[in-house]
């Protein structure tokens, strides 16, 4: 059986998958002039994507709280790790508004004006980019310092 501290990683995945899909799929669509807003297929598959990224970096933060417990019960202290744990709230926290927004819009099956169309892969975008530095961290963590990784 594995240790709490395990699903963390396991789970960081899904959420850094769903931004990434989300900004490449409403950038794309957005710069051929479709709308990503509303209920259409489109706009149903980016809605859902923003909300399933929001619930796995909510999942994902929980774990990631529990497997800094788990280093930290052990004495292990680090930088890195409070970096990585303000950044993945941070993260957290805009992904989950984004949802919000874009499921409010869902729900009303609101098609946005040019300006704010345009302005929806810009915010996603941003958010990947949040994704990845978070991400950057996290593997500064396993990679170089070895935190929560079994001695060879």
């Amino acid at each position: 059986m594995f240790s709490a501290a395990h699903i963390h990683p396991m789970l960081v995945h899904f959420p850094i998958v769903f931004v990434l899909t989300l900004a490449v799929l409403d950038l794309v669509a957005t710069l051929r002039g479709k709308s990503v807003t509303g209920r259409s297929a489109l706009g149903n598959a980016s809605t859902a994507l923003a909300v399933l990224a929001a619930l796995f970096a909510m999942a994902t933060l929980a774990f990631g709280d529990m497997a800094l417990e788990i280093a930290e019960s052990t004495g292990w202290s680090s930088e890195t790790a409070e970096i990585h744990e303000h950044l993945g709230m941070a993260t957290t926290a805009i992904l989950v508004v984004w949802a919000a927004i874009r499921l409010f819009a869902w729900l009303r099956n609101a098609h946005l004006p040019g300006w704010a169309r345009a302005m929806v892969p810009v915010v996603e975008v941003g958010s990947a980019a949040v994704v990845l530095v978070t991400a950057y961290f996290g593997g500064e963590l396993v990679y170089n310092l070895g935190v929560n990784v079994a001695k060879m």
